[in-house]
């Protein structure tokens, strides 16, 4: 497909942003194509060409110039941040869905103005958390003696209580976890927010909303929080990132 025709095709949307200034980004986009912007005069869509109609894979590079965009925004503002693969049909496509979008948009951008995303996870750094856990919990050595420190074969039954036992026990520390960490973190942001974890051994996954001059005192913070906790806990912090999780747009196209 020629440049001329793409000119006039479709328009992949990576970010809004305030104010109406027309922007060249150079080739960072998908496919390596321009990144560029387009304005309703208020707010402001980050784009570069595509196909109409034609979906964008999330494979590993497609993602991957997605967030290189994201990462150019933010050295010189806090984009709000589109969901990855969304496309619009034409220039004038992008204008209308900012125009009829525009007053959550305006209020988003206010939002997260001058402000970036930090995200924190927690994890239990030992070889099986399983035995940790009856190592530390008495009612779960319990149960686990109950079924399975006599003669007889566990059944199926006693082996889904003992599972059972396990995780309402660990989604108890989890939250008395986050807690702990949330009560020293929460002066040093606007929000935190939490998202689920992803396996046995996480216990935490928080993410915070930071004013730019905030990371530092919220770093600061961090190792407070981690003060708490023995040599078993590791924690992840990582950032910043645009606002992905602080976000929540349902585009009126």
């Amino acid at each position: 497909m020629t440049g001329k025709k793409l000119q006039k095709g479709g328009r992949y949307l990576y970010a809004v942003i305030e104010g109406a200034e027309t922007r060249q980004y150079g080739k960072i986009g998908i496919a390596e194509r321009n990144v560029y912007t387009i304005s309703n005069g208020l707010t402001t869509a980050v784009v570069s060409d595509c196909v109409p109609n034609k979906s964008i894979r999330p494979e590993r590079r497609n993602i991957k110039a997605h967030q290189e965009v994201m990462k150019c925004l933010m050295k010189e503002t806090t984009p709000l941040p589109m969901a990855f693969g969304i496309i619009a049909d034409s220039p004038q496509a992008v204008k209308t869905i900012l125009t009829n979008n525009q007053e959550v948009l305006l209020d988003q951008l206010t939002r997260v103005k001058d402000k970036t995303e930090m995200g924190l996870r927690a994890f239990l750094d030992v070889s099986n958390i399983f035995e940790y856990f009856i190592s530390t919990h008495s009612e779960l050595r319990n149960v686990r003696d109950q079924y399975f420190g006599t003669n007889r074969e566990p059944s199926p039954e006693d082996k889904i209580e003992l599972g059972r036992t396990f995780d309402s026990i660990l989604n108890e520390d989890r939250e008395k976890f986050t807690e702990q960490v949330e009560d020293i973190l929460a002066p040093n942001c606007f929000e935190c927010k939490r998202n689920k974890c992803r396996n046995e051994s996480e216990l935490m996954n928080l993410v915070c909303l930071v004013g730019r001059d905030q990371e530092e005192q919220l770093e600061e913070a961090i190792y407070k929080a981690a003060g708490l906790f023995d040599n078993n806990f590791s924690f992840d912090y990582n950032g910043p990132w645009a606002p992905h999780n602080f976000v929540d747009i349902d585009l009126s196209i």
